[in-house]
C-alpha cells in the first residue's frame, strides 16, 4: 500500500507501508477516498506549523468508507460513508472530563502529531467517525474544515444584529463566514487578496468586504461600515502575527476577538488605550467538538451549506506531490484542493 509522507519541510516522498490489521476493540478500518488539503498541511510543508512533527503522513480532512469494525463498535458499520473527527483525545485529562475534547492535554491530531490519511486504508477509533449517508466523499472531507469555523463562531457568541468582522478569506476564514451568516449577525470580510474577496461576494453572498492596504485605510473602511462603532466580534483567521496584533483595533467597545489562525510569532498590542479602555475579550479557538461535526453534516444535508464552490483544485493521489507547490500560490486561485485516493 502506498502512502505520501512529508519527510521534512518542502520534501515529500512515496512510501510502501503495510495495510492495517483487523481493527481492535472500539476501532474501525476505513477506506480513504478523498483528502482535503488545508492550511495546516501547507504550513507543515513550509515548516511554519508549530504543532507539526516530521516525518509525517499528512491528511486530516478525510472522506472515508468503513471497511470493518472491531468488538464493541455499534455506531458505524461496514459500508458507512463518514467524515473523520481527527482530534484523538485521551478521554481522561481535566479538559476531556469537562467536555473540552478539542483541547485535550494530550491531543494527537491525525496528520499533524501522528500519521494521517494520505493512504488507502487507515485505522481510527470508531467514536471519531461521523456518518453522512447522503453526502459524497468530497463533502465529507470538507466537514472538518467547516467544523473549525463552526467552533470559532461558537466561541465568538454571535447574536443576530451584531456585526462580525472576519479577517482572512482562506479556507478557515470561509468556514467561519458560513457560520457567521447562519448566526444572523451582519458579516464583513477583510482580506489582502481581491480575488478571494470577489469569491466571498459573488459566491458566498457577503456584500460588505474590505481590502487590506499598505496605507492602513482598512481601519477607516471598517469604521464607515459600522457607523464608527467597530465590530462587536472580530474573528482573525489569517495566522499572521501582524494581522492578529492589529485586530483589536477593529473591535467595538466591550467587543470580542477570537483567534482561530495560528502563528509561532509573538503578538503585540497596546493595553491601556485598546484592550483596557474598550474592555475587550480575547479568545482562542482550537479544533472543534463532536457536535460540530454532527451539526455540519445536517446543514449540508439540508442544503443550508453548499460546499461545491469551495473545491477549486483536484488531484489524483499519484499527481499530488508535483501539484502541491502550486497550491501555495494565491495567484492560482486555490480555495480548496482535494486529493482523490481512489
Amino acid at each position: 500500500m502506498k502512502a505520501i509522507q512529508l519527510e521534512k519541510p518542502g520534501s515529500f516522498r512515496v512510501l510502501d507501508i503495510d495495510e492495517p490489521p483487523a481493527p481492535g476493540p472500539g476501532e474501525a478500518v476505513v477506506r480513504v477516498h478523498q483528502v482535503g488539503i488545508c492550511g495546516t498541511d501547507l504550513g507543515g510543508y513550509l515548516g511554519k506549523m508549530p504543532f507539526f512533527s516530521y516525518p509525517r503522513i499528512p491528511g486530516h480532512e478525510l472522506g472515508v468508507e468503513v471497511v470493518s469494525v472491531g468488538d464493541g463498535v455499534t455506531t458505524v458499520r461496514p459500508g458507512d460513508r463518514c467524515s473523520v473527527e481527527p482530534y484523538l483525545n485521551c478521554q481522561h485529562c481535566h479538559a476531556c472530563r469537562r467536555g473540552h475534547t478539542n483541547c485535550c492535554h494530550h491531543n494527537q491530531t491525525l496528520g499533524v502529531h501522528c500519521d494521517g490519511g494520505l493512504r488507502r486504508y487507515y485505522t481510527v477509533p470508531a467514536r471519531k467517525l461521523h456518518v453522512g449517508a447522503s453526502l459524497d466523499f468530497e463533502q465529507l472531507a470538507l466537514v472538518e474544515t467547516l467544523a473549525i469555523g463552526s467552533h470559532a463562531v461558537f466561541r465568538a457568541a454571535l447574536k443576530p444584529g451584531e456585526t462580525v468582522l472576519v479577517i482572512g478569506a482562506g479556507p478557515i476564514g470561509l468556514s467561519v463566514i458560513e457560520f457567521a451568516k447562519l448566526s444572523g449577525a451582519r458579516t464583513v470580510v477583510m482580506d489582502m487578496n481581491e480575488q478571494r474577496l470577489a469569491f466571498v461576494r459573488d459566491v458566498m453572498g457577503v456584500a460588505d468586504t474590505v481590502l487590506t492596504r499598505a496605507d492602513g485605510s482598512e481601519f477607516t473602511a471598517v469604521e464607515t461600515l459600522t457607523d464608527g462603532n467597530g465590530a462587536e466580534a472580530v474573528i482573525d483567521a489569517t495566522g499572521s502575527n501582524k494581522s492578529m496584533s492589529q485586530a483589536l483595533g477593529f473591535c467595538a467597545f466591550a467587543g470580542r476577538l477570537v483567534y482561530v489562525g495560528i502563528t509561532q510569532a509573538d503578538l503585540s498590542f497596546p493595553h491601556a488605550p485598546i484592550l483596557h479602555r474598550r474592555e475587550l475579550s480575547i479568545l482562542g479557538s482550537r479544533n472543534a467538538l463532536p457536535e460540530d461535526f454532527r451539526s455540519i453534516i445536517g446543514h449540508i444535508e439540508a442544503r443550508r451549506i453548499d460546499t461545491r464552490p469551495w473545491i477549486t483544485h483536484r488531484s489524483a493521489f499519484g499527481e499530488m506531490i508535483d501539484q502541491f507547490p502550486s497550491w501555495l500560490k494565491p495567484e492560482t486561485g486555490v480555495i480548496k484542493a482535494m486529493v482523490s485516493v481512489d
